[in-house]
C-alpha cells in the first residue's frame, strides 16, 4: 500500500498558508498555460517566457530580473500598445498563489478576449473591487483604521493584508512600481511576499488570488527550506505524525508504582448441615437384610 505522506512535497503543513513562503520552483504555475499550448522560450540567464498563441498575454518568470519581482504577467489589447493590465508576484510569494492565478487565466483565455481583457465597470469600479475582496471578508479579514485614498483589509494576526487604492493612478507607474491599484502582502518584512495588480485586471483573476491567499487549508513545505522568520511565526504540523516516545526505565517504574493492585479470588471452605442435590449418595443395597 502506498503511504499518502510520500506523495506530499514537504515534511510539514504550514498554517496559515500566507506564511508558507515560496516553493522555489515555477513549474506548477506554468503548467496551466503550457497545457493550452502556449509558447515557452528562455534566455541564456535562465529567465523563462510564456506567450499566448494570439500574443495578447505574456508571462515572464524572471529569477535573473532587475528586481525581486519573480513573476510578471501582462495582457494587451493591441500587440504594439501598452499593457491593458499587469500582475506581478515577488520571489517569496507562495507558488500556490501564482498557480491559482494562472489557472484562472488559462480558463479566461479559453473563453476569449471579452473575459481575459474584461475591464471593471467604469461607473462603479469599487463595486467590482468589492467582489474580489469578499473571500477575505468571509474568512475573517478586518478593516483597520481608515486611510485617505486606500481601502485596506488585514488578517487578525496582522501578518497579511490587502490594499486597494482609490482615485486616479498613473498607468505606467502601476506597471513599473509598487504604486498599483491592488497590493497584497504577507509575512514579516524580512521574509515577506507581495503581489500587485493594475487597475484593469479582470475581477475574476483577482478573485482567484484572494481565494487562494485566504484559503484555510495549510500548505506543505520542507521545514529546513523555510525562512527562519516564517518558521517562527507559522504553525507547523508534521506530515507524518511523530511516533510515541520510547519509555525510559524510570517511566516504567513510575507506571508500575501507579498500577492498581490486581484482584484475586480464593476458595474458602464452608461447613454446611445440608447436602446439595449434586452430592453423591451411597448406593442402596437391593438384597434382604440379615
Amino acid at each position: 500500500m502506498n503511504d499518502p505522506a510520500s506523495a506530499v512535497d514537504g515534511d510539514v503543513y504550514v498554517f496559515p498558508r500566507y506564511l508558507a513562503g515560496s516553493t522555489y520552483t515555477g513549474d506548477p504555475a506554468l503548467e496551466p498555460l503550457l497545457a493550452l499550448g502556449w509558447d515557452l522560450t528562455h534566455d541564456d540567464l535562465g529567465n523563462v517566457y510564456v506567450t499566448a498563441p494570439d500574443r495578447k498575454i505574456r508571462l515572464g518568470y524572471l529569477p535573473e530580473g532587475d528586481d525581486d519581482r519573480l513573476w510578471r504577467i501582462n495582457a494587451y489589447e493591441d500587440h504594439f500598445g501598452p499593457p491593458a493590465w499587469g500582475v506581478s508576484f515577488n520571489d517569496q510569494s507562495p507558488t500556490e498563489f501564482v498557480t491559482a492565478f494562472t489557472t484562472a487565466l488559462a480558463s479566461a483565455y479559453q473563453e476569449g478576449p471579452e473575459r481575459y481583457l474584461a475591464r471593471p465597470d467604469p461607473a462603479s469600479p469599487e463595486l467590482d473591487a468589492f467582489q474580489a475582496i469578499v473571500p477575505l471578508i468571509n474568512r475573517g479579514w478586518k478593516m483597520p483604521r481608515p486611510r485617505q485614498g486606500v481601502m485596506e483589509l488585514q488578517t487578525p494576526d496582522g501578518m497579511a493584508g490587502l490594499e486597494f487604492a482609490t482615485g486616479r493612478l498613473d498607468p505606467e507607474r502601476e506597471l513599473t512600481t509598487l504604486e498599483a491599484r491592488w497590493y497584497m502582502r504577507g509575512g514579516p518584512k524580512t521574509s515577506g511576499w507581495y503581489a500587485t495588480a493594475s487597475t484593469n485586471t479582470p475581477t475574476v483573476l483577482l478573485t482567484a488570488i484572494t481565494e487562494s491567499v485566504s484559503d484555510p487549508a495549510p500548505l506543505p513545505r520542507w521545514k529546513d527550506q523555510m525562512l527562519r522568520g516564517l518558521r517562527e511565526r507559522a504553525q507547523l504540523i508534521p506530515v507524518t505524525p511523530l511516533p510515541p516516545p520510547v519509555p525510559t526505565p524510570l517511566d516504567v517504574r513510575r507506571t508500575a508504582s501507579r498500577r492498581a493492585p490486581a484482584l484475586t479470588t480464593r476458595s474458602v471452605p464452608r461447613w454446611s448441615t445440608t447436602t446439595t442435590p449434586s452430592a453423591a449418595l451411597p448406593s442402596r443395597s437391593s438384597g434382604p437384610r440379615r
